[in-house]
């Protein structure tokens, strides 16, 4: 049985990710979440746009819940696309734009990353690394 996500790793994932958007001189909202989309944590930056605090968690929560980054259910969700409208399910929780991760350990997914409030490429890369902090811990 693979290990859900713990706190301590979360906090990890959420250090590189602001980290990353310090590198990059933009303000985030960070979420890391377990498995099934429940929140462990959360960081909004010191400037960060309220409005990307719940999209931020809400990609974290995607990306656990499809199992795969949001950026690749952006084609799929668009008119004529094979998911259209998926964003408008889960109450509003679905993402279908960049900026969602899936962390896996041992081909299962035992977490999130999601990261909002910058253009999708920052969103993308601070989550990113998010990702990268994580792989080594385990």
């Amino acid at each position: 049985m693979v290990q859900e996500l713990t706190l301590a790793e979360a906090k990890t994932i959420l250090d590189a990710a602001e980290e990353k958007a310090e590198d990059l001189g933009v303000p985030l909202n960070l979420a890391v979440t377990n498995s099934e989309g429940n929140l462990l944590g959360f960081r909004r930056m010191d400037g960060a746009k309220l409005v990307a605090s719940n999209i931020a968690q809400n990609k974290a929560y995607t990306a656990a819940a499809v199992k795969k980054p949001t950026h690749e259910l952006k084609e799929g969700a668009e008119p004529g696309g094979d998911v259209y409208g998926l964003h408008t399910t889960d109450n509003g929780r679905v993402v279908v734009f960049g900026g969602g991760f899936p962390l896996e350990h041992d081909g299962v997914i035992v977490g999130a990353v999601g990261a909002s409030g910058g253009a999708v490429s920052e969103d993308m890369d601070a989550s990113q690394a998010g990702v990268d902090a994580f792989e080594p811990l385990r």
